[in-house]
Order: structure tokens, then sequence, then C-alpha cells
């Protein structure tokens, strides 16, 4: 129990930093939110690819929901910045 609950923070973490490395310009978010919009992202894109019918079948890293999962973790934090209204905090012009 506590090794998945670790295990899906890091998950998070990792799925969650990669999405902000890959949006454009700089994302006003903490970390905490980031790990939590990076595992809602990986459990989400695990979820559609095995509903769109994908299956692990050499049992090794699932390189295809995770990928699934940082685009849907980029369209969360999209949302997120959205909703929140948090822009960079560069200059304004």
């Amino acid at each position: 129990m506590i090794g998945t609950i670790i295990g899906a923070i890091v998950v998070g973490l990792i799925v969650g930093a990669l999405a902000r490395l890959i949006m454009p310009g700089k994302q006003n978010i903490g970390v905490i939110m980031t790990i939590v919009l990076g595992a809602i992202g990986s459990f989400l894109g695990s979820w559609v690819t095995y509903k769109l019918g994908y299956s692990n079948s050499n049992g090794g890293f699932e390189f295809i929901p995770f990928l699934v999962g940082i685009v849907i973790a980029v369209i969360l934090i999209a949302i997120y910045l959205g909703v929140t209204g948090r822009r960079s905090t560069g200059p304004r012009v």
C-alpha cells in the first residue's frame, strides 16, 4: 500500500515535470500541483490506452500509456493555468 502511494507520487512527479517541460513558457505552479496533475494525467493516460485496446504483451515498461499520460498532463496543466489565471511572472509590455 505505501509502496503504491510512493510509486504514484514518483510517477506523477516525473509525468508532471515532463509535461511542464513540453509546454511553452513558464508555468507558475507549485511542485504539489505538478505531482497531482502528473499523477492524474498518468492514470488517465493508462486508462485511455487500455480502453482503446492497448496491451503490454512483453511485460516491460509501458511506453505508450506513459506518453499518453504526458499529453494528458499537458492538457490538465493548461486547463489549470486557464482556470486559475496564473501566468508567467515576467515583465508586462
